[in-house]
């Protein structure tokens, strides 16, 4: 029988570069830093992390190392590109084309939002819940000023805003390249889904009872909020669909017809 001692080893002490490193990395990985982000220099992270420049320099040097952080000579320190392109461009502009991958791409979006606001409902910090809220205020505003862009970006950081509170790390990392694709208006414009009438309205009551919900850490109330919500702009998009199918037979007929 082995001696157990030997199993045993000397536990080295954790050097503060070290900690400095952990430190940056929890903070990639809970999407508090993210692609591109430039970090303070050398000097302002000395000071905000109380520890002495060498330190910062080993511990940067380490994260360039293994590919977290990129130096950009003159510029500074950023977060690399990390999470990489789901989709290249011409598959992305395939699927703009193609209406079938849109539903596909609201199919998923249905489920992680659902699962995101059910934990956001249990895991939400306060700092969470004031970013939801404010969004939600956003959104409000840009409701009542009738400004379609300025809605479109709340709306998108509204369902970040959340997704972040589910401090799920994998479905953060995800589900912020599903916002860009949104966000480009690859998949569709929400101008159009907003024109459709009494859509803005309803569109910010739902987000009012996802919010509400969360807010009030109830995870069943949320997870119903968010997959009505989803299940609303498909219902929308697919009436609008068949809507502009009948306007060009209709058309058709027309012409077919001699009818002016």
């Amino acid at each position: 029988m082995p001696e157990i001692s030997k199993i045993f080893e000397k536990i080295a002490h954790e050097s503060v570069a070290d900690v400095v490193v952990e430190e940056i990395e929890n903070m990639i990985i809970n999407g508090v830093l993210s692609d591109g982000d430039r970090l303070p220099s050398e000097r302002e992270l000395s000071e905000l992390m109380k520890v002495s420049r060498p330190k910062i320099r080993e511990a940067l040097k380490k994260l360039v190392g293994v590919g977290l952080l990129e130096v950009r000579h003159g510029d500074g320190t950023f977060v690399a590109q990390l999470t990489g392109d789901a989709m290249t461009p011409a598959l992305i502009n395939l699927y703009g084309r193609h209406g079938l991958a849109f539903f596909d791409y609201l199919e998923y979006r249905r489920e992680q939002e659902g699962f995101a606001a059910r934990c956001a409902a249990q895991r939400a910090t306060p700092p969470d819940c004031e970013a939801i809220q404010s969004y939600l205020d956003q959104l409000i505003a840009a409701y009542e000023d009738n400004d379609l862009e300025r809605s479109l970006r709340a709306d998108i950081a509204f369902h970040m805003a959340i997704v972040r509170a589910s401090h799920n790390v994998m479905l953060i990392h995800m589900m912020r390249s599903i916002y860009e694709l949104t966000e480009q208006k690859i998949f569709f414009s929400r101008h159009h889904l907003r024109e459709i009438e009494g859509s803005s309205k309803a569109l910010l009551e739902q987000h009012k009872a996802i919010a509400q919900a969360i807010l009030a850490g109830n995870p069943e109330e949320a997870e119903a909020a968010a997959r009505a919500h989803m299940d609303y702009v498909e219902e929308k998009f697919r009436w609008q669909n068949a809507f502009e199918r009948r306007k060009s037979v209709a058309r058709k007929r027309q012409h077919q017809t001699g009818l002016s």
